[in-house]
């Protein structure tokens, strides 16, 4: 009867040892954010996507993400996901181009893409993410590993008077972040103003600004910019901000490839179905504002697009001149997008360090 209790005990013993075990091996990854939680995309991946996790791992791992600042100020991201503070971030690349332009390049190349899933793509599949990860790796050293990288929004423009053309922005007065941006509203001919986001709207009710790049259609709505500034333009024509998603170079060396494969597919996944909900919400205001007589939104032609775009691509040009990693960026971009019909074949550019080969 003893011998029968003691191997019973052992049995038990080591049942609540191999379930213990299986407790620990889920992972959970603390990554900051560039969302605030009240932001309709971070509410989204906490809704939607961050359970999923779990299951596409089978269990290895989970993902806490926490709004910007919980942990470290927004561009001190790279450098804590460096040293081990946090697991890793998902991010704008964007606040990290006073290290190297080609974080701007990477972080939302103006006026270069016409829909999220074509710089998803471009970051999957199309070099994106080794252009980054070159970024990335001279600031810290081969210790953060990109996971995926690509935006979930195309921006609206806010306009308080009609811009139907690119001829339309000439002298307009546009409130624009210094960098990329105002670069490229210059070439065409309208006035940047770099004022913060928080003034954007007293600013457009005083005249101050006759337009501002903002956000997302569904979040200028929010913010009551539609309420003062009656032109929107839908589709934007200008930003498609990206976000980054890495991980501490430990942390992802300690997961198996199958996770690692499973962690990057869950990125593109997740942000492919967030772009898509974004869409949605934005296409129920501009349906609702169409019907309002007070209220026009403005849907540039193609052709006024690419015109765009070609202005734009002068701005990147010069971006890409002002370092080694900058151009490999552009270069990576032109690429993408010269074999998906984004530009036009064999154009010219006056960036002189562009190999022979890209300008084929």
């Amino acid at each position: 009867m003893k011998i029968r209790t003691l191997t019973h005990s052992i049995t038990l013993a080591s049942a609540t040892l191999a379930f213990a075990g299986a407790v620990q091996a889920a992972e959970e990854l603390k990554v900051q954010t560039s969302f605030n939680s009240g932001d309709f995309a971070y509410q989204y991946l906490q809704e939607n996507w961050a359970p999923k996790l779990e299951e596409m791992t089978g269990g290895d791992v989970t993902i806490n993400l926490m709004p910007i600042g919980s942990v470290v100020p927004y561009k001190e991201t790279i450098e804590a996901v460096a040293m081990g503070l946090l697991d890793g971030d998902m991010t704008a690349p964007a606040y990290f181009t006073g290290k190297d332009p080609a974080f701007a390049l990477m972080g939302d190349l103006i006026a270069g893409y016409d829909k999220p899933s074509q710089f998803l793509d471009f970051c999957q599949n199309g070099g994106g993410e080794e252009a980054l990860q070159n970024a990335i790796d001279a600031q810290v050293d081969d210790k953060v590993q990109v996971v995926g990288c690509g935006p979930y929004k195309r921006e609206a423009l806010v306009a308080a008077v009609p811009i139907r053309s690119v001829e339309d922005l000439q002298g307009v007065k546009i409130r624009s972040p210094e960098g990329l941006a105002a670069a490229v509203f210059e070439r065409a001919g309208a006035t940047p103003v770099n004022i913060p986001f928080s003034e954007v709207y007293t600013s457009l009710q005083q005249g101050v600004v006759d337009a501002a790049d903002a956000s997302a259609y569904v979040n200028n709505d929010a913010s009551g910019l539609h309420d003062i500034a009656k032109y929107p333009i839908y589709p934007g024509i200008h930003s498609m901000s990206s976000q980054q998603f890495t991980l501490n170079q430990q942390t992802w060396e300690s997961l198996s490839e199958e996770d690692q494969e499973a962690l990057s597919q869950w990125f593109y996944d997740a942000f492919s179905d967030l772009a898509i909900a974004v869409q949605e919400q934005d296409e129920k205001l501009v349906a609702r504002d169409k019907q309002k007589d007070d209220m026009t939104v403005i849907d540039w032609p193609q052709e006024e697009r690419d015109q765009f775009r070609e202005i734009a691509q002068g701005a990147w040009e010069e971006f890409g001149e002002r370092s080694e990693l900058a151009q490999q960026a552009l270069q990576a971009h032109l690429e993408y997008m010269r074999e998906a019909g984004l530009l036009k074949d064999g154009a010219e550019t006056d960036t002189a360090t562009i190999s022979q080969d890209q300008q084929d």
